[in-house]
């Protein structure tokens, strides 16, 4: 089956342009030229990928993602002429799993856009046992869950969770979650993994898992500590 795609952008050429490229690819796309149209499309269909500009029209692109992942774990790369570290940093913090900035190119969006495809897909195929933890793991909706309440975790956050959790007890520096989580290498000026460690912080405790821990461990990386893990 076509994996489908939403594209939301109001630059009616690169519009045009990148629907017919992902059409050309094999993709079933659903294009809309602003956030009203992209509301009324996300809760209509279920995409597996969104691609979503910033600056629209109307609803804008980060108000549009966050009532994507009210409901849903749906990947989203956002792009933005907005190249800015806190731009990229605000897009990870509202559930974004890529931000791609303009102009880029054809070839680098390809890439990423693959590279997240099959992230998705070996995130959902995984079936490795894991230690037991107070925590519901849930790979279909990649999500967990505590006492029937969901996190509500974008699929990087699940990812990041899963690797500690798999983990448990054990210092992953900062090089190992970047390459195996983010599939990016570490820079000590990017950011995206400590506000994927903080948004797991704040979500797990919604849930009321204040249990399962994330600690920094100074001069190495993250360890997860669940005290509650049999």
């Amino acid at each position: 089956m076509s994996p489908s795609l939403l594209l939301v952008e109001d630059d009616s050429r690169l519009r045009l342009d990148l629907e017919r490229h992902f059409c050309q690819r094999g993709f079933a796309v659903t294009t809309c030229a602003n956030g009203d149209q992209g509301l009324v499309a996300v809760h209509q269909n279920d995409f597996d990928l969104v691609l979503l500009d910033i600056m629209l029209p109307g609803v804008d692109g980060l108000s549009l993602l966050d009532t994507l992942r009210s409901a849903r774990s749906t990947p989203v790369m956002l792009m933005s002429a907005l190249g800015a570290e806190q731009d990229r940093i605000t897009g990870f913090t509202r559930g974004a799993d890529d931000y791609l900035p303009k102009p880029f190119s054809l070839a680098e969006l390809d890439a990423r856009i693959d590279a997240l495809l099959r992230r998705v897909n070996l995130d959902r195929a995984r079936t490795a046992p894991r230690a037991q933890s107070s925590l519901h793991f849930d790979d279909e909706l990649q999500d967990v869950s505590r006492h029937g309440e969901h996190a509500g975790l974008t699929h990087s956050e699940y990812r990041l969770l899963v690797t500690l959790n798999a983990h448990a007890g054990e210092a992953l520096s900062k090089s190992f979650l970047y390459q195996s989580v983010l599939h990016r290498a570490y820079t000590r000026l990017d950011r995206g993994l400590d506000v994927h460690v903080c948004n797991l912080r704040r979500k797990l405790a919604a849930i009321g898992a204040q249990q399962v821990q994330i600690q920094a461990v100074r001069g190495q990386g993250y360890i997860l500590v669940d005290a509650e893990r049999h």
